[in-house]
């Protein structure tokens, strides 16, 4: 099977690398779908090398854009030499009455599930993930899929634990900054979960929920760095990370570091960047 077709948008140079953002038609999305990558210095295409890859899911409200521009972290990746993927964080422009009607739901807001309600056909930012943009960067880029990692925020953070919990066999490595623990039992994960899948059949919210996912889980062992603030506006009502500490499953550790007096933002995921992609630099042996 050919290629996916990706069409290069822009390129800016970063921390002796490039930060390179690209479009692709999406059938499982039913539109075009744009991501960024970071490259470290010496990356060339025509070249053999094969490098280790990072994918950051990004949190509500966020596309392609927002951790390569507010993250900061590129000198780390060019110093490790990873390759780091974002993605958009859902479709836009399909349509959909009411996907634009508010910031957590629809647009900016797929919550990487693959939606089983009519109305939101093409929201299947799960499969996304972790088949499509998949198979779309291995076969475009010099990167090494036996060492691919997966991290991101909030919602993202969500996303990946779930993601990378549930395809150990793509992803080596799994961190999150501030995730959505427990979405079953919040208000963002109840209004996107019932929106997308329905409320007909809750058990089926379960394989989106990191706490499920990681009681049910019974493949290789895994260790997951998740950082937190204290100060989250966020933390109480809709992150409940505490709770993805307290599974107890053996078969994957939870490193909870609560980050005194940080909030929500991009400000917290950058003085804490470095810190995860050295955690997975380590997984991935970069």
């Amino acid at each position: 099977m050919a290629p996916t077709e990706i069409r290069e948008i822009s390129r800016s140079k970063a921390s002796g690398g490039y930060v390179v953002k690209f479009e692709h038609d999406s059938p499982l999305s039913r539109c075009s779908m744009k991501f960024s990558v970071f490259v470290p210095p010496g990356y060339e295409k025509k070249n053999s090398k094969k490098y280790p890859i990072l994918y950051w899911l990004s949190g509500l409200t966020c596309n392609e854009d927002n951790f390569m521009q507010k993250a900061g972290g590129k000198d780390k990746l060019a110093e490790l030499g990873i390759v780091l993927v974002c993605p958009d964080t859902s479709p836009r422009g399909l349509g959909i009455e009411g996907e634009d009607d508010s910031w957590d739901l629809g647009t900016g807001a797929g919550f990487y599930v693959d939606a089983t309600v009519e109305k939101w056909n093409g929201y299947n930012m799960y499969s996304y993930i972790t088949q499509e943009l998949w198979e779309v960067v291995n076969s475009n880029f010099n990167v090494d899929p036996s060492r691919a990692g997966i991290f991101g925020h909030s919602m993202g953070g969500h996303g990946a634990i779930v993601s990378g919990l549930r395809n150990p066999d793509k992803y080596k490595s799994v961190s999150a900054f501030a995730p959505i623990a427990n979405p079953i039992d919040c208000p963002w994960g109840k209004k996107s979960l019932g929106a997308y899948l329905g409320t007909d059949n809750q058990e089926a919210w379960k394989v989106y929920d990191s706490t499920e996912v990681m009681k049910a889980y019974n493949g290789p062992s895994r260790t997951i760095l998740v950082d937190q603030g204290t100060a989250d506006n966020f933390l109480k009502e809709q992150l409940q990370t505490e709770k993805v500490a307290k599974v107890g499953n053996a078969r994957v550790k939870v490193e909870l570091r609560m980050q005194d007096g940080y909030d929500h933002s991009y400000f917290f995921i950058s003085t804490f960047i470095n810190d995860h992609l050295g955690f997975h630099a380590e997984k991935l042996k970069a």
